[in-house]
């Protein structure tokens, strides 16, 4: 089996190498490249009988044209990067690296939610500049109604860290799971007019595309802020900027955009006014990207015996 690493897992050359043995030693061979373009994923890919990715798009012309393959091992929870119904209809197995970024995506939910109520960035600037803190102060998170907009693993390990606040939690989902009794399911018109913050943890996909869009927006609880740590693609980024100048939403931390990062300078977001803006590291730290490289090698390791692990 040929397996080719597309990009980088960003772990210690050391620590990749430990999880590349067990594959050598059952007579695979293991390519590791940097991140590239489409050609060059194409010969690099092209006699592949698995290939593993992080979260750089693999389009169905890169799934095409590997003419062995069997397996796309995703290092990374979403998959929408991924032309999975390419690789289905040519019976590629595709698995992801579930769960690998649970609590650390939850970590920096929590921390831009207390950046944004009490003015961090604000606060930093002018003592930088040699003045005094903001006249106006900040809030506590714990005195706030939060809602969650999808009750997934990362969803609900927010939902339980505000609960931990103290905070009163409310959640949307489009369909409705067993939930701890701190939370209570509200539809999301309800959500957009009760709470204080707003925090987006749903996938990417049809159902979910353009969720939080001017409509939504207009329903606001007045002062509320938003925070997105789940897909660009979600939100209507317009609609959220003009939310922001005209004053209906009072702050956004934003982590994901429709296009991964670096943005076009003139990217709507980057003028509004009270954007704590970050170039999608909600999932990276080095705890979780050990975590999801050793997912991503059990997988094939798995796959390898048959018993295919993390399928989508």
């Amino acid at each position: 089996m040929e397996v080719v690493l597309l990009e980088s897992l960003k772990i210690p050359e050391e620590e990749l190498a430990q999880l590349v043995k067990p594959l050598t030693d059952r007579g695979c061979t293991f390519t590791a490249y940097q991140r590239s373009s489409v050609e060059e994923q194409k010969k690099q890919a092209q006699n592949a009988d698995i290939v593993m990715i992080a979260n750089m798009p693999l389009t169905a012309e890169v799934i095409e044209s590997c003419k062995n393959l069997k397996m796309i091992d995703i290092a990374f929870t979403g998959i929408d990067h991924v032309d999975v119904q390419k690789a289905k209809s040519l019976g590629v197995t595709v698995c992801n690296a579930a769960g690998y970024s649970t609590s650390t995506v939850a970590e920096l939910t929590i921390g831009m939610m207390i950046s944004l109520l009490r003015k961090v960035r604000e606060n930093e600037a002018r003592c930088r500049g040699g003045l005094a803190a903001c006249p106006e102060l900040g809030t506590e998170l714990g005195s706030k109604t939060v809602g969650i907009v999808g009750t997934g693993a990362i969803g609900l390990s927010v939902a339980k860290l505000c609960h931990a606040f103290g905070c009163r939690v409310i959640a949307y989902a489009p369909r409705k799971k067993d939930v701890p009794d701190y939370v209570k399911y509200v539809p999301l018109p309800d959500l957009m007019a009760q709470a204080d913050v707003i925090s987006l943890h749903c996938p990417m996909n049809a159902e979910t595309k353009g969720l939080i869009g001017q409509k939504e927006l207009a329903g606001l609880k007045k002062g509320a802020i938003l925070v997105n740590a789940a897909r660009g693609g979600v939100v209507d980024t317009q609609a959220v900027a003009d939310a922001l100048t005209n004053g209906k939403l009072a702050g956004a931390a934003i982590d994901v955009f429709e296009t991964e990062p670096p943005l076009a300078t003139d990217h709507p977001l980057l003028s509004a006014p009270n954007v704590l803006a970050t170039p999608h590291i909600a999932y990276a730290s080095q705890e979780s990207m050990s975590r999801r490289a050793k997912i991503v090698f059990d997988n094939v390791l798995a796959f390898l015996d048959g018993h295919p692990a993390n399928v989508k």
